[in-house]
Parts: C-alpha cells; structure tokens; sequence
C-alpha cells in the first residue's frame, strides 16, 4: 500500500517563505558563486543590521529544517535549507576568522582586562541588539578603542551561538582556538618567556641564567594579570554560551605557554645551590606567591588544574632551595676556618659579609616567615639571654624567622670568639672582639632584623 504524498499546507508556506527569505541575503554573501566583492569585504564591519539579518535568517532556516524533519524528511526543501545552511556556516567560519585577525589589536588581552574592569559582560551583549548609530554613541562613555573591541565581542560572540546553535560549533572552536594560541605564544615570547628544559638551565653560568631570572620576573605580573586574564574574559565572552566550550578553548589555549612559565622557577630550584643564589630565589618565591590568589581564580578549571600544580610545585622547590641555602650557610660559617689576623683587631671579612647577608634576607622577612614556618630550629641549647634577650612579642611564624637570624649571629659570634684567641696581645684579642661585637649591634639596629632592644642592651653592656 503506498503512502500518501505530503500534502501542501499552511505552514508549509510559512516555512517555505522562509527558506526563500534566507536564500536571498545568503546567496548575496556567497563568496564562492557571487562576485569579488564577497571574497574581500566583511558583513560585519560593512553592515551591522545586515549581519544581525543574516543570523536571524540562520535561525529560520534551521527552524525550517527541524520542521521538515519532522513533516517530510523526504522533501527537496530540506535537502536545499541543509545546502544553504553549508553555505551560511562557510560564510561565518570567514567571518569569524577575519573578526578574529583584523581586531588583533583591539582584541590583544591588555586592552581586554582594562576594559572588563569597567564594562560588564552585559555591555558587551548590549552591543548585539544596537544598530550602527546607537553604537556609535558610545563615545561618549568609552573610548573608541574600547568601543571598537566590545564590538568585536559581541560581533565574535553573536557568530559562535549562531553556529554553536546550528551544530557547527567543533569548526568555529578550531579557528579560534588557532589564532588566539598564536596571539598569546607571541605575546609570551615578546615578553622574555623562553621554553627552557633543566638541562639547558642547568648549563647556564650564573650571570646568564640571572638575566633570565629577572626577565622572568619582569615577565610573569603582566602574563598573569593582562595576558592570561584578558584571554579568560574574551573567552567568556564568546563562548558564554557554553560552558563546556570556554574551559577547552581557554585551556588549550593557555596551558602551554603557562606551564613554560610557571615551570621555570622549579628548574632554578632544581639547579646547584649557592649563597649568591639566594636572593634571586626569593624572588621567584615571592613573585609566585604574590599573584597565586589571581593564578588560583585565573586556572580554576578542572581542564588547568596542572597549571595551578605547576605553580605549587615551584613554589614548594623554590623554599626547599632557600631552607637549603640557609643551612649551607649556616655551616660555611662554621666551618670558615681562616687563620689570618685583621690588623689593629679590625672587623674581620667573615662579620662583614654574614652580617650584609643576613641584613638582605631580613628584607624578605615576610616571605622567609613563610618559608620556614613548618622548619623548626634544631638546638642543643635555648638562645643564651645574655646574647639576645627575646624577640620582640609577634605572630608565630615571624618569630619563627627572628630566631633563625638570631641563631646565625650566634653561630658567628661563637666562630669570631675562636679567631679572637688567636690574638698573642689579650687587650689586642678584646679589642678585636669589640669591634667585631659593635659591628653587628650596628648592623641589626640599622636594619629590619626584628630583635628585641633587649639584645642590643645586652651586647652594650657586653661592650662595656
């Protein structure tokens, strides 16, 4: 028995009209069968109403088609609204990519996070609903590289739903996927951020690998706060739409050039431990952990979570490098085993050099309170109350860092108190220790080192 055929309805004539309507302004932006002119100009940037006519024109044809699914799956119009939606994508794919490369530079992440600070993402949505002549009255509360870059949103956003919504969202997320990584690869190169493996750091001399430190550090503020930043807000803009999207294209888009980055401070930790690298050290240290609050709400996704390990895991190395520097320290000084007499029982270099150190480190005393915080100071004996009185009253893990000082100019003064032996002549050998002992008393009250007026009390009346 053969099926009836479809018979011609109402609303086949609606949606019919429908397809012709979408037809019209579709085949008129058919680069590849209409003249040069669609092959170099842009919808969106020569006619905004056109270009929101043209989506509202993908909208109805795709109702068009889900109607005929539905109604007559056999029928010729839906094999031509399925051609003309092709068409229609291939047009967008153009469009989006063009959007993406002409406004590189309204679009570059520093003009993207200043902005957003300002103008919500509804403004950005606001541009979508307004024509040429209520955008551009704009100007009057945004400048118009701000104007022209919200614009670029809202053009890039409206063309990511529309083909999301059509079911072409893999071959969008592809164009922008490949030039926004492109955009923030330069941007990270341009900004000193080299892909370096531990060997190569490793080989490095130290005055070269601390070039590289510090245009590392000059480099990461502004890769955390503008580039990585402004790149999450473009994405969430674009794709606000889905979730699902947004977290891929942002991470795909950034791990790489953000494990490079958070990934060299770990080889430096990894790296030969030296006195002189200590304050570099603490640098990086510190750097990460200033901007990790941005890096955890930055990085917050399941698909980043190995950015936000990697910075972690730097940040653990790096202190492990500094706890072991300081305990290096510690024993070079007491293993400093020089002879040599300082005439007229001088100031002797090894007190010159421990106490300008530790001055410097009492300068990262918040980060080093940080450090050692979990690294409790093993003594055969409590501090004596003769040398250093006690530290002045503050929270646990600053004094857990006064001590540590305080235990190194210990280690020192019982280390200048055999070089004073050394001195034949007794008022010679008490004047050495004199001037050694005023030498730090000076030194810590002219620095930040937080001791007690109890201590230099006790080293006057010493003195005396």
């Amino acid at each position: 028995m053969r099926s009836q055929p479809h018979r011609h309805t109402f609303s086949d004539t609606l949606v019919d009209e429908n397809i012709d309507n979408a037809n019209v302004l579709i085949s008129k932006w058919d680069s590849d069968s209409n003249t040069n002119y669609c092959s170099i100009a842009s919808l969106f940037t020569d006619n905004r109403q056109e270009a929101k006519q043209y989506l509202n024109s993908i909208k109805q044809l795709q109702s068009a088609m889900q109607y005929y699914v539905t109604e007559n799956s056999a029928s010729e119009k839906l094999v031509r609204a399925q051609n003309l939606m092709q068409i229609a994508m291939k047009r967008l794919e153009k469009e989006f990519y063009q959007i993406l490369k002409s406004n590189r530079d309204y679009l570059d992440p520093e003009s993207v996070s200043t902005h957003s600070s300002r103008a919500s993402r509804s403004s950005v949505s606001d541009f979508e609903d307004e024509s040429e002549d209520e955008s551009s009255r704009h100007g009057d509360s945004v400048s118009e590289v701000e104007r022209i870059s919200l614009a670029a949103m809202a053009d890039l956003k409206a063309i990511a739903d529309c083909m999301i919504g059509s079911g072409y969202g893999k071959e969008c997320v592809k164009i922008y996927k490949i030039v926004r990584k492109s955009i923030v690869d330069e941007a990270l190169y341009h900004l000193g951020v080299e892909r370096l493996n531990f060997s190569q750091i490793q080989k490095m001399d130290w005055e070269v690998l601390e070039l590289k430190i510090k245009s590392w550090l000059n480099a990461v503020k502004v890769a955390v706060k503008t580039l990585f930043n402004g790149e999450r807000i473009l994405c969430e803009n674009v794709f606000s739409a889905s979730v699902a999207i947004k977290e891929s294209c942002f991470a795909d888009i950034t791990r790489e050039g953000a494990l490079t980055l958070f990934g060299f401070p770990e080889s430096v930790a990894k790296c030969k431990k030296t006195p002189e690298k200590m304050f570099r050290t603490l640098d990086l240290y510190e750097a990460i952990a200033d901007l990790w609050p941005e890096i955890e709400s930055i990085f917050n996704f399941d698909s980043t979570s190995t950015v936000r390990s990697q910075a972690v895991s730097s940040i653990i190395r790096l202190g492990e490098a500094v706890r072991t520097m300081l305990t290096d320290f510690e024993s070079a000084i007491s293993k400093e085993n020089s002879k040599k007499l300082v005439p007229g029982g001088g100031v002797h270099p090894l007190t010159r050099y421990v106490m300008n150190y530790i001055a410097f480190l009492a300068d990262y005393g918040g980060i080093l309170s940080d450090i050692v915080a979990d690294w409790p100071l093993t003594m055969s004996s409590p501090l004596p109350e003769s040398y250093f009185g006690s530290p002045e009253p503050e929270d646990g893990t600053s004094s857990a860092i006064s001590v540590r000082f305080a235990w190194l100019i210990l280690v020192l003064l019982c280390k200048l108190d055999g070089k004073a032996e050394l001195y034949k002549d007794v008022s010679l050998s008490y004047l050495f220790l004199a001037n050694n002992l005023q030498y730090v008393v000076n030194k810590v009250q002219k620095s930040s080192l937080k001791f007690s007026s109890a201590m230099t009390g006790s080293r006057n009346t010493r003195l005396r």
